[in-house]
């Protein structure tokens, strides 16, 4: 297969390597690209590179955006309203971000049934993740600045408390805004108190446990929680398993918990 990673700026991606260790273990040869695109060129250059390419993985900022350029979205994707994977032949979309997100949590055994669970971003990854909190039985909130996507969000889901002002003690706290990526480096997530708007560490102080997704580096959000004495827990376990279950679409492979997990360990041995 013919496979790739397409995203704003994906120079630095994880993705490539994962993809085909998880193939080579199944003994199914492919190619892994990746492609950066503007945002300026996706509606020109997209439809060449679905021809191009067997399948997708897709990150931000076009988990929405491809949507218009593909004939179905199924299960969580159609859910959320945001595609991960895509299988050009067919143009059917899917998402395994939560999946991944789920597998990341028992795997780390991070428990949140009952607990109180905040959730900043609203967008496609923050949808996964707001999402699979609430089956797991988390109680969910979620802080994003922008009202408008946040509103979009809960009409969507209905499955969480929006927050305009966050006010209140969480006992887990999960950054899926992607500030501390690439030009944010050094940089928390901003939110607004209601005596101003502060960097997010403010919030950290009543957890217990702090997540990001992002999991290029030890993201500043989750060196301050740590500096704090909170547990944390970084997004490349994530990053894995969403591509196992993308692997599985991809191969028309039945998916296990029990196998991603034994990939995942034996990955980070061998990496």
């Amino acid at each position: 297969m013919k496979l790739a990673v397409l995203g704003r700026d994906v120079s630095r991606s994880e993705s490539p390597q994962i993809h085909q260790f998880i193939r080579k273990q199944w003994r199914l040869p492919c190619d892994y690209d990746r492609i950066s695109l503007p945002e300026s060129g996706f509606s020109s250059e997209i439809g060449h590179i679905l021809r191009k390419y067997d399948g997708l993985n897709v990150t931000i900022p076009y988990k929405r955006d491809i949507l218009p350029y593909l004939r179905s979205a199924e299960g969580d994707a159609r859910v959320f309203g945001a595609v991960n994977t895509v299988v050009t032949a067919t143009r059917t979309g899917y998402n395994t971000d939560g999946l991944g997100f789920s597998c990341m949590l028992s795997s780390a055994d991070v428990p949140v049934r009952g607990r109180r669970v905040l959730v900043l971003g609203a967008g496609g990854a923050g949808r996964s993740v707001l999402y699979r909190l609430a089956q797991a039985g988390a109680q969910v909130f979620c802080y994003e600045r922008d009202g408008a996507r946040l509103g979009e969000c809960h009409a969507a889901l209905r499955c969480f408390t929006p927050l305009f002002v966050v006010d209140g003690a969480f006992d887990v706290i999960v950054n899926c805004t992607g500030v501390g990526m690439h030009e944010t480096v050094g940089k928390t997530p901003e939110i607004a108190y209601p005596d101003g708007v502060f960097p997010a560490d403010r919030a950290l102080e009543g957890c217990s446990c702090a997540v990001d997704l992002i999991y290029e580096r030890e993201s500043e959000f989750l060196r301050v929680a740590r500096s704090m004495g909170k547990r944390t827990l970084a997004g490349g376990s994530m990053l894995f398993f969403q591509a196992y279950f993308s692997e599985c679409i991809f191969s028309g492979r039945e998916s296990s918990n029990t196998e991603a997990d034994a990939l995942y360990r034996r990955y980070r041995e061998e990496s």
